[in-house]
């Protein structure tokens, strides 16, 4: 199928945990596909988001947030980062109004960013949080390193700057077909996405630290087309059995709110009826564990 002159890509979104990449992924998609919460290293996995329109395709790849890592967990996700930013034609550092305090993760991101052979873009995230003047001295401390062709300041929460940034990406991009067919959204399956959204009302409902135990593996993907409805079985890991005993909470209140939240995302993403059992199950000390990270899907 000839181009017609249309731009195609694949772009990657790379940062520190918690600037705002998957925020401004469901911005540029006009729709919801990466879980978004307010805890840092969220992501773990790479997540594509297809953005289609009158100019081409951009495929954008949403990564794990960069950060030392300290179990096989976070050395997996920063593996993944790494690898992503191999995968694609531009490579976007991601940064956010915390950049200059930012100190040792900020490095970790530049030190990737340095040894990309593809075109780099800084992208100064949450810019509605910062004076003009801060924002751009912010902008122009990170343009000096040299290290990036362009830079723009965005608010993936406000939409600010985003059309200005999505049209020099399309501008930098090579002409080429479509990669994926131009409904598509994401190359990511239900099954997935049904896991990352039981793992986004865990993030939401539990405390500080405990959702950093926990992982969430799909054991039944079910669809019963003549019913209209979905059967899911999801299986939640912990770490500990007093982080078990949290997540169900008094009389299976916690895991019942956890369990509907996940249900009526799910039932509004897919327009079908959703019958969803969740289940707790101890693996211990599995973020350290590569054979338990590895059964897990973290491979």
């Amino acid at each position: 199928m000839p181009d017609g002159g249309k731009k195609s890509g694949f772009v990657a979104l790379l940062g520190r945990p918690n600037v705002g990449k998957s925020t401004l992924l469901n911005r540029l998609l006009g729709a919801r596909i990466a879980i978004v919460t307010d805890k840092p290293q969220t992501t773990r996995d790479r997540i594509a988001g297809i953005l289609t329109n009158e100019k081409g395709q951009i495929v954008f790849l949403d990564s794990p947030g960069i950060h030392r890592p300290k179990k096989a967990l976070n050395v997996y996700m920063l593996k993944t980062a790494g690898r992503i930013a191999m995968e694609s034609d531009i490579a976007v550092h991601l940064a956010d109004d915390r950049s200059r305090q930012a100190g040792e993760e900020e490095t970790l991101v530049r030190g990737i960013m340095e040894n990309i052979p593809v075109p780099r873009i800084l992208a100064i995230n949450k810019s509605d949080r910062m004076k003009e003047s801060e924002a751009n001295a912010n902008l122009k401390m990170m343009m000096d390193t040299g290290l990036y062709q362009n830079g723009y300041l965005i608010s993936a929460k406000t939409g600010a700057g985003v059309d200005e940034f999505l049209s020099a990406l399309f501008g930098m991009l090579p002409e080429g077909p479509a990669h994926y067919p131009e409904e598509d959204l994401t190359d990511l399956p239900m099954r997935f996405i049904a896991k990352e959204i039981v793992r986004e009302k865990l993030f939401d409902a539990l405390s500080e630290e405990l959702p950093y135990s926990v992982a969430v593996v799909i054991e039944e993907y079910r669809e019963d087309a003549e019913k209209g409805l979905t059967r899911i079985r999801a299986e939640i890991c912990v770490e500990r059995d007093s982080q078990k005993g949290m997540i169900i909470g008094k009389g299976g209140r916690m895991l019942k709110r956890i369990g509907t939240e996940a249900r009526l995302e799910l039932e509004k993403m897919t327009g079908e009826r959703v019958y969803l059992d969740l289940f707790v199950k101890v693996e211990k000390d599995w973020t350290r564990n590569e054979t338990i990270l590895r059964r897990l899907g973290y491979d």
